[in-house]
């Protein structure tokens, strides 16, 4: 009924448990009386066991006199301690709250100090003392010491140290006192583990280098954090130029490459334009002899090959368009380096605008509650600002100097060229002259 399961048990079961309770009973009841029998019987069995009797009972009567003593001197020694304790008032409870509260409160804060790492013991705590003891002060007062002392030691022990790769070795590992721990040039911080410490994410190189010269007893200098690490952290979250440049993503790639290849460029054509101003150089020094491996010999060729053209205008045309023919390969690539040291920062504003654009976007999302959030989508978007600016500062000299060179030989071999003209113009005008008057001489003779 009603989803019960009702089971129904035989009347002999439930009359088992009373039958066998009852023959127990009786047979106990029957040892017994055997056992009186016998004693009664046998009346030297029964005056040693009244015997055995008598002498447990004295032993127990002893027992309860001594315990009865202990029992008065101890509520003597409490009624003693309770007229101190009134005497003395709540002083000495609020000494002991103190000094229990002081000692937790130490434990917690040097739970994770350098000092405990190399088995430096803890202060005890008082939490459970009823009552002030001379010990308790001792204990309290030569931990404080031991611990003071630690902190000014530099100890080297060995101790189990996780890489950064998660292997697990045991190292030598060296303690600053309470300020830091190192190993093998590598900042130490407390692991997951108890008794494990792991390597620092990154250590500063000229921190790395003091520290492995301290501990190979090569170097007395070592550096120190006074802000428990925070120094170390800051320096140790400073990208290298390698993380720099790659922070600048693909805009940053972009901006330097074109920046190589524009310095490639400039590169080649002023070495150029110095081999050509040494071959100028040389063939300014003699121009009697003519030669191919510079413009100024060129153009000088070609002008002694059109010397004989009549007209003037004609041969200064001829001039100036050979001239002209050579100042391509002496401008060369000039224009390139010009527009790549005027397109680099504008690659570089346009990356600082799309990361800036992402750095919003992760506001909108996350919120402004994270500072360090915002300040490094900032500084990842203006890395690209950077590369621009650094990739156009050199081009723009690059092309400075390619102008300066270029527009030098231009002017040699214009120079050079106008004075090989007017010299063929002068001489043309003087034969004339000079044969008429040999023809006037000769009819006056």
């Amino acid at each position: 009924m009603g989803g019960l399961l009702i089971v129904g048990l035989p009347a002999q079961s439930q009359d088992e448990p009373l039958t066998t309770l009852r023959a127990e009973r009786e047979a106990a009841e029957a040892r017994d009386a055997a056992r009186l029998a016998a004693l009664v019987e046998d009346r030297g069995a029964l005056q040693a066991a009244l015997q055995q009797a008598r002498e447990a009972h004295d032993e127990a009567e002893a027992r309860f006199a001594a315990l009865s003593e202990q029992q008065q001197a101890q509520q003597v020694r409490r009624d003693v301690l309770d007229e101190r304790q009134d005497e003395q008032g709540e002083d000495i409870r609020a000494v002991l709250d103190t000094l229990a509260r002081h000692s937790g409160e130490l434990r917690d804060d040097l739970a994770e100090s350098w000092i405990t790492v190399s088995g430096a013991a803890l202060p005890p705590r008082l939490d459970d003392a009823e009552v002030l003891r001379p010990e308790h002060l001792e204990t309290l007062g030569d931990a404080l010491i031991a611990l003071t002392a630690e902190t000014g030691r530099v100890v080297a022990f060995d101790m189990p140290v996780a890489a950064s790769d998660g292997r697990l070795a045991t190292r030598e590992v060296v303690r600053l006192g309470d300020l830091a721990a190192f190993s093998a040039g590598a900042l130490l911080e407390r692991g997951a583990e108890e008794g494990v410490l792991a390597t620092a994410p990154r250590t500063p190189g000229e921190v790395s280098e003091l520290l492995a010269d301290f501990q190979a007893g090569e170097g007395e200098r070592l550096a120190l954090d006074p802000t428990r690490g925070q120094v170390i952290e800051a320096l140790a979250q400073r990208p290298s130029l390698t993380e720099r440049f790659q922070q600048g993503g693909a805009v940053g790639y972009v901006v330097v490459g074109l920046g190589g290849i524009g310095l490639l460029m400039a590169m080649l054509q002023y070495a150029y334009l110095l081999r050509v101003s040494v071959a100028t150089r040389r063939q300014r020094r003699d121009l009697s002899r003519l030669r191919e491996d510079n413009p100024l010999g060129r153009v000088l060729l070609r002008f002694r090959a059109l010397a004989d053209d009549p007209v003037p205008e004609a041969l200064e045309a001829r001039l100036d368009e050979a001239v002209l023919a050579e100042l391509p390969r002496l401008e060369r690539g000039q224009a390139l380096v010009k527009l790549l040291a005027a397109v680099a920062p504008l690659l570089g504003l346009l990356g600082t605008v799309t990361g800036m654009i992402v750095t919003f976007q992760a506001i909108t999302v996350f919120g402004t509650g994270d500072p360090q959030l915002m300040a490094g989508g900032i500084s990842q978007a203006l890395v690209t600002t950077v590369l621009g600016l650094i990739t156009a500062v050199p081009l723009l000299f690059a092309h400075t100097a390619l102008a300066g060179r270029s527009r030098h030989l231009a002017g040699v071999m214009e120079g050079q060229a106008s004075a090989a003209l007017a010299e063929q113009l002068e001489h043309r005008q003087v034969a004339p002259k000079t044969s008429g008057s040999e023809r006037r001489a000769a009819a006056l003779a």
